[in-house]
């Protein structure tokens, strides 16, 4: 290494990102990125949920910069935001589900419309489609499990007795199924928010 190269220290990135130096902010990304993405791995447990979640954790990190006490520990400090990201987002992820979930039961056990209101009943019937064609596209081992317990209401031992399963492997499927629809949904409504467009509710595609 020659002379006058040597490594800056977070201190010093930190000071001259904050003077808007873009390639010292590459260089903390460059620093921390995988200290980061472990983190965020440990609570998603799939590369690109946490690749997705190392991006937004940075984009934080850059945001909140200028409130870093400069006698903390950056490393540490970063740890924390990372966390508490991953936190959030999980908190989130799984409200997601249990909207999804309790959306499929409100429909599932809601009475036939009078039709004293024709909008409303047109709402709910592309709701309840958009919902099912979802359903309809997980994977059938998951797809059972979902319908098995929040729309038949079995009780996990009934389920493993009726699977043949072991009730750890019922509850894991009906996590990943949930997750997977709450995914699936998500997915097929973000053209709407991104061409502020309105999207008929039935337009997900159903497997043939």
């Amino acid at each position: 290494m020659q002379k006058g190269t040597a490594t800056p220290s977070d201190a010093e990135l930190i000071e001259r990102c904050l003077q808007k130096d873009n390639a010292a902010w590459e260089a903390i990304v460059a620093r921390f990125r995988r200290k980061v993405f472990h983190i965020a791995y440990k609570f998603t447990g799939k590369h690109d949920q946490a690749e997705d979640l190392t991006q937004e954790i940075f984009l934080k990190v850059f945001k909140s910069l200028d409130r870093f006490h400069r006698d903390a520990d950056f490393s540490t400090w970063l740890s924390s935001v990372a966390r508490n990201y991953c936190i959030d987002h999980y908190r989130a992820s799984k409200r997601e589900r249990e909207v999804v979930v309790e959306d499929l039961v409100a429909f599932d056990q809601a009475p036939a419309s009078t039709g004293s209101n024709p909008q409303r009943t047109l709402e709910d019937r592309d709701r309840r489609t958009f919902l099912l064609a979802g359903l309809d596209r997980l994977p059938e081992k998951l797809r059972e499990a979902v319908v098995l317990r929040d729309l038949q209401g079995l009780s996990y031992q009934e389920m493993a007795e009726r699977l043949d399963l072991p009730e750890g492997t019922v509850k894991s499927r009906i996590n990943r199924g949930r997750e997977e629809l709450s995914r699936l949904l998500l997915r097929a409504q973000q053209p709407v928010r991104r061409g502020g467009g309105q999207r008929p509710a039935g337009r997900l595609h159903t497997r043939r």
